[in-house]
């Protein structure tokens, strides 16, 4: 494998960073309303799942004593 200098190595960074392409203002926007939105969902249904288990395990505790 060749090595590479710092100055090459840099001017290909360079070259590879122009080929960049930055999401527009309103895609970000909506990416993050997005990911808002499936955060809100995904807590709402583990509560859900989560009480319902809590309340098996009251149930089943309640047989035993």
């Amino acid at each position: 494998m060749a090595k590479t200098s710092p100055g090459e190595f840099v001017n290909q960074v360079r070259n590879e960073a122009r080929k960049v392409v930055w999401p527009t203002r309103k895609e970000t926007v909506t990416t993050a309303i997005m990911v808002l939105i499936m955060t809100t969902l995904l807590a709402i249904f583990f509560l859900g799942v989560d009480a319902v288990f809590s309340s098996i395990v009251k149930f089943l505790l309640g047989l035993l004593g």
